[in-house]
């Protein structure tokens, strides 16, 4: 089935205007949907990367809508996450941070005091997974959550299964038991849901094995598979074998040298592809949308002493709102499908209506009016067909290791950062330095300010919360 046709018969259910007579054994689409957690926009063969392998993910990027200009919501994974569910940018949702810096009180002698977001995604947000089960879907949630606490879990989220999900963004091991050497913060976790595990187990390995065990029960009922992996978070953990095989290939003046980092991104590779297989094998195939991305740009810091990846040649990484902390890949599949390009920016929280549109699974018109993100469904249809012209708003009032609080506007080709702690500008512009080597903020005072006070509104539109001052002296320099 080409995509002209498959995208007519999915107006059956609701894709287009045009009204189109449904066939009776035609079924609504399966959603497979694969998040990969701290994934760059580079790091993977078919985005540039240049020590890692993952074809599998090349070849479903052969496959697939290919997106090169895709956009995380926020640099940072549970905003994203939130995004995603909801249809809606994380500065109106006051998700703007992970879950666990929600809680911790600011850090003395800083210029600013973060905003106390919010911790949990709340119960009234009507979910992606809420909207396809009101239409028939069976859904499942497989990995990391990291959107609330126990009263806030996945199944009270619209999913009928999860497996894995916690308040946690990341496990304390990639190893079997996955739990009790309080790495982060003195704080022991666990990940549960796997209790068939035994030593050596691999956690994407295991995560994977109960996605595939899903797979082999669907029945007749369309399904909705939310496979949200932890890797390649921290801790930087890859299987020895393949770690000794990056450091062999590992060469001066490459981008990408991290060899653990590789080894993780190498089996996350492996377990999409065994994930593809099954669909073949079932014969799912034929009638399940993949979407494949990342919920923020990669993690440039150090870890263990060793830089974890390179997001070259977009500038910076996670936590930042230049290019690399907020360009991820994405990838989606229809069924039967070649694969193509497409250009066009699109944003994490576009993915629910366009998947609503795709599924035929109807949104009440108060929560669409609600929604920040719109249905890309016409560039699955034409890839080079664009969208009607809008900004394009991300909003960070926090800190962290690569950046201050800052808020930034990408309009057309120009995209101006305003950071909060001196009021500094810088403008940039995409087309001509797509990796943001020149400020022009100075030499287009005009248009920068016209951007700040377009970033400003946009801010009381979805009453973003902002960094006070902060009262407490800094600390004496050494």
């Amino acid at each position: 089935m080409d995509r002209r046709c498959f995208l007519r018969c999915m107006s059956g259910f609701g894709l287009g205007s045009a009204a189109v007579a449904k066939p009776q054994a035609l079924r609504k689409p399966n959603v497979l949907f694969i998040l990969v957690d701290d994934l760059g926009a580079s790091d993977l063969g078919c985005y540039g990367a240049d020590l890692h392998e993952t074809p599998n993910i090349d070849r479903l990027a052969a496959e697939s809508i290919r997106f090169t200009n895709a956009y995380a919501a926020a640099p940072i994974c549970t905003p994203t996450r939130a995004s995603i569910l909801t249809g809606k940018c994380p500065a109106r949702l006051h998700m703007t941070v992970w879950r666990e810096e929600t809680l911790r009180d600011p850090v003395p002698g800083r210029k600013l005091v973060p905003p106390r977001a919010v911790s949990d995604l709340p119960l009234p947000e009507v979910t992606l997974a809420e909207t396809l089960r009101a239409n028939g879907y069976r859904t499942a949630h497989i990995g990391k959550w990291h959107l609330g606490d126990a009263a806030h879990y996945p199944e009270l989220q619209g999913f009928d299964i999860n497996i894995g999900g916690t308040l946690w963004g990341a496990p304390q091991t990639y190893y079997y038991p996955w739990r009790g050497d309080k790495r982060y913060g003195g704080e022991p976790r666990y990940v549960p849901g796997l209790g068939d595990s035994k030593t050596g187990d691999y956690l994407p390995d295991r995560l994977t094995d109960e996605a595939l065990a899903f797979l082999d029960k669907a029945s007749d009922q369309p399904f909705f598979l939310n496979v949200w992996y932890y890797t390649v978070h921290t801790p930087i953990e890859g299987k020895p074998e393949l770690v000794a095989h990056y450091q062999r290939k590992l060469r001066e003046g490459m981008h990408h040298t991290n060899v653990g980092y590789a080894a993780m991104v190498h089996s996350m590779d492996e377990n999409i592809g065994r994930l593809m297989r099954k669909l073949d094998e079932t014969g799912q195939a034929s009638n399940t949308i993949v979407v494949f991305t990342s919920d923020n740009g990669g993690f440039i810091n150090l870890h263990e002493g060793a830089v974890v990846t390179s997001n070259a040649p977009w500038r910076s990484g996670k936590g930042s709102l230049y290019e690399g902390g907020i360009r991820v890949p994405l990838l989606m599949r229809l069924p039967g499908e070649t694969g193509d390009l497409c250009q066009t920016p699109v944003v994490s929280f576009d993915l629910y209506p366009t998947l609503a549109e795709l599924t035929g699974s109807p949104i009440p018109e108060m929560q669409r009016a609600a929604m920040d993100g719109i249905s890309f469904a016409a560039l699955l249809r034409n890839p080079h067909a664009g969208l009607p012209r809008r900004a394009l708003y991300f909003h960070f009032p926090h800190y962290y290791t690569t950046s201050t609080p800052v808020c930034a506007v990408i309009d057309g080709d120009w995209k101006l950062m305003e950071y909060f702690e001196d009021e500094r500008l810088e403008l940039y512009h995409l087309r001509d330095d797509p990796y943001e080597r020149r400020n022009l903020a100075e030499g287009e005072p005009e248009r920068a300010g016209r951007m700040r006070r377009q970033l400003a509104a946009w801010r009381r539109s979805v009453n973003a919360q902002m960094p006070t001052p902060s009262q407490q002296p800094a600390p004496p320099a050494v």
